[in-house]
């Protein structure tokens, strides 16, 4: 990557908090966010927002009277998209585009429009517009009032980090010189939870850690949901405000040898772990934030690809899904943050729980990887 892609400001909303501080006390601790409850009528582990970022959306719906008919999904996007541009010192006058996706859109609205629809055989008005995966950056742009190009899309579990690599193609294209991407997603709802628990992956665990991701010896599943959204800004060029680079991408699809697996060596990895690191020295990558959803297959899959890449020189290894659970969409620009936020603080945040690795040197690179239902594959090498 010969032109250089900075990342300018990145903000969050999770179930460790939506400032930038208390996300990191919180990544010290050890310490998750999962709590068991109803959720409508199943009863599940899930990690949901903190109280004080729950507070904030239910402030923002009531902001404005538009607000009030919309998803969750798109108000997390709206709270920290006005973060992040703000922490960039993007203005009004500034152009530039937004690209936003979601694994599954409008979840809890869209079935609770079907409902209506099941009980009464009508719908509301809104119904349409407020459902479509469109409107997350739709809703965005309107609330910026920014005058670049708008897109949202979906590429399953993959798709913040897409929305990275899409606007970066752009940033180098010429067509645009600054972009807010990444994901958002609100899936804590009972159908969507059935699914997972019909895929067989969601857990059952009753231990001290739920969800096991990156414990290589478990013997069950043990994928928790959790909601949030994530998004960066990026320019091109270094400026007064880089907090990280973009030093290298891969992406890559492998033909899938069933619906919701990759491969046992997770050759989608491989291959975009490899184009990540092109133009790197396998031994300069100091971490790797892992997919790891908390799946048996999931996690020994991606595992056994770094180990086909880096050999027996393994960089150290790391996810936060065993803390804030999968949030789909949303996972990739997480583990960005959780990346920049290791680079920022000089300090690896491990596994509690997974097999003991200690820093033995300043954190200068970090590879991201992620992957969704499709075999779609991303990483992405960040460094200072």
């Amino acid at each position: 990557m010969p032109t250089t892609i900075s990342i300018t400001a990145i903000a969050s909303i999770s179930g460790l908090g939506n400032d930038s501080n208390v996300i990191w006390k919180n990544y010290l601790n050890n310490d998750h966010c999962f709590i068991e409850t109803s959720v409508g009528s199943l009863n599940a582990l899930i990690a949901p927002l903190n109280s004080d970022s729950k507070k904030q959306i239910q402030e923002l719906k009531k902001s404005d009277n538009k607000y009030k008919s919309l998803d969750s999904s798109v108000l997390f996007a709206i709270a920290i998209s006005r973060k992040a541009v703000e922490k960039a010192g993007w203005k009004k006058s500034d152009t530039f585009g937004i690209n936003i996706g979601s694994s599954r859109g409008a979840t809890e609205l869209f079935e609770k429009h079907h409902l209506d629809f099941i009980q009464s055989g009508k719908v509301e008005t809104l119904a349409s517009p407020t459902t479509t995966m469109g409107n997350i950056s739709s809703w965005v742009s309107h609330d910026l009032q920014s005058r670049g190009p708008e897109i949202s899309h979906s590429i399953t579990c993959s798709t913040a980090l897409h929305a990275l690599l899409n606007g970066i193609a752009w940033l180098k294209s010429g067509m645009a010189n600054k972009f807010l991407v990444g994901g958002s997603e609100a899936p804590l709802t009972d159908f969507t939870i059935a699914q997972m628990r019909a895929l067989k992956i969601y857990s059952k665990n009753n231990d001290k850690f739920p969800c096991r991701a990156l414990d290589l010896n478990k013997k069950q599943n043990s994928l928790v949901l959790g909601e949030g959204a994530a998004v960066c800004c990026i320019e091109l060029g270094r400026t007064e405000k880089t907090i990280a680079v973009v030093e290298g991408i891969g992406f890559a699809t492998e033909i899938l040898e069933h619906n919701v697996s990759v491969s046992a060596e997770a050759t989608c990895f491989q291959k975009s772990m490899k184009m990540a690191l092109e133009n790197t020295k396998l031994s300069e990558v100091d971490v790797i934030v892992m997919h790891a959803p908390g799946t048996i297959k999931g996690d020994l899959s991606e595992y056994k690809a770094i180990q086909k890449i880096f050999g027996e020189k393994l960089p150290l290894l790391t996810t936060n899904k065993w803390k804030i659970g999968h949030t789909f969409g949303a996972s990739g620009m997480l583990s960005i943050e959780m990346a920049i936020l290791m680079l920022q603080n000089q300090t690896f945040i491990g596994v509690p729980f997974a097999e003991a690795q200690s820093q033995k040197k300043p954190l200068k690179k970090i590879l991201v990887n992620a992957v969704g239902f499709g075999g779609n594959a991303v990483s992405v090498l960040l460094g200072l």
